[in-house]
């Protein structure tokens, strides 16, 4: 389940060290750059809530394992890329192959949550939330090491062992045949594809927001309402949103989740670039200065876990984000490593409990025939976050990654973080809600 999981999170964040000497080797700016980080956000926000709903329907295994080969195939392309545009087709495959590792896992504790008789197993919850958010922190100190040995075409070669681990384990151990009943259910392929249409034209907008993109926000809303006719008129709709209208708590976990990743990707973005161009660091520096905050997201991740309580967990990463936000705003080209290091140490707490909390939130809010696909949808909220904050940080930063462009950049996620804290504390469906063991 975890092998599978690990995929997208690290594939996400690898890049963050990869995109200037990417762009050296290829003669490519960073607006070219860029979409390489673009490519993966479109094809796995789409894909996410897709796959998760024909795992409901079919089962994980024959998915799973479809998905772990395109992930190797991934590994090779990107590898063997000759130039920049085939190294994004690879990274596009890359992101529809990791779709089905998250979805896939919730399924199955789903499932065996039911067979067992265990309503939240709160310890395999926390495995599933470090592999899918706290690893995502190990991407970037990982890409710098591996660029270290061996340049830039490592941090995509490092899929292939990665897929063919996961291929291993979900041939012997994923259940063969999907239950009987879910075979039967005829898959709403209209609302799929108004739904991919739909984000596709807002995610596009999102890269790059400006006047002459008005005729995205258009499509996007013609998509919209005719996506909304689509599922309500269905008799077996991809997405129901009667039914989703009606959850307000699991709505607003979608919202608060997209704040989140805002915060969290320019972070780990935005924070990181300006460590190699702002600060001046190599990339396997800036990887290692980065290492702080996958060891403290571990041990919070750890230690909270098998505790009850989500709403504590929020506030709390909500106020410690706010920390690590107004910190940024006192470096400047000559600050300290040692800075550097706290900061990475006080965001490494949001980091184990954001998407802990956030995880157990759907698990207990969403119609568990259709936990797949909420999953996914948990995903998608993610990546819109990812998405805003890639918009945020080019409109902050410019050509380069500067002291005055990260300031910028800290003000805003100080905007966002505070909202984030203000909806958390104002949810009173969190006030006494917790991941039962």
């Amino acid at each position: 389940m975890i092998s599978g999981a690990v995929l997208n999170p690290v594939n996400s964040s690898i890049i963050a060290v990869s995109l200037v000497p990417i762009g050296v080797a290829f003669g490519a700016p960073p607006t070219a750059t860029a979409w390489l980080v673009s490519a993966l956000y479109l094809a796995t926000a789409v894909g996410q809530p897709v796959v998760g709903r024909l795992i409901d329907v079919h089962g994980p295994r024959r998915l799973f394992l479809t998905a772990a080969g395109l992930v190797g195939a991934a590994g090779v392309l990107g590898t063997l890329a000759p130039n920049l545009g085939v190294l994004i087709a690879a990274r596009v495959l890359l992101g529809f192959g990791t779709c089905a590792g998250y979805p896939a896992a919730m399924r199955m504790i789903r499932d065996e949550a039911e067979r067992t008789g265990r309503h939240s197993p709160a310890g395999v919850l926390t495995a599933l939330a470090v592999s899918t958010q706290t690893v995502a922190v190990v991407g970037p100190p990982l890409g710098g090491l591996l660029i270290g040995l061996g340049g830039w075409r490592t941090t995509l070669a490092v899929n292939i062992p990665l897929a063919l681990v996961a291929l291993v384990l979900g041939a012997r151990r994923l259940p063969r045949t999907p239950l009987p009943e879910r075979r039967r259910v005829d898959l709403d392929v209209p609302g799929m594809a108004l739904f991919a249409g739909t984000l596709v034209a807002l995610l596009l907008f999102l890269m790059h927001p400006r006047t002459s993109g008005w005729y995205l926000l258009v499509l996007t809303a013609v998509g919209a309402a005719a996506f909304a006719v689509r599922e309500l008129r269905a008799a077996n709709p991809f997405i129901d949103l009667r039914t989703l209208g009606g959850n307000r708590p699991l709505l607003t976990t979608y919202a608060r989740a997209l704040m989140a990743y805002v915060v969290s990707y320019a972070f780990l973005y935005g924070y990181t670039q300006w460590i190699e161009s702002g600060r001046g660091l190599s990339a396997s520096a800036a990887g290692l200065v980065q290492l702080p905050v996958f060891a403290t997201a571990i041990v919070v991740s750890a230690v909270t876990g098998r505790h009850e309580e989500i709403r504590g967990k929020l506030v709390v990463g909500a106020t410690a984000q706010l920390v690590a936000c107004a910190l940024m705003l006192l470096l400047d080209r000559g600050s300290g490593i040692w800075l550097l290091v706290i900061i990475a140490l006080v965001f490494g707490i949001p980091q184990g409990l954001n998407g802990l909390a956030l995880q157990n939130a759907v698990y207990q809010q969403a119609d568990p025939d259709r936990i797949g696909s909420s999953a996914g949808l948990l995903r998608t909220a993610g990546y819109l976050g990812a998405i805003t904050a890639s918009a945020a940080q080019a409109a902050c930063y410019g050509r380069t990654a500067d002291t005055t462009g990260l300031h910028h950049l800290a003000a805003l996620l100080l905007v966002v973080g505070g909202l984030f804290l203000l909806v958390t504390v104002a949810d009173r469906s969190l006030r006494g809600r917790a991941a039962t063991t």
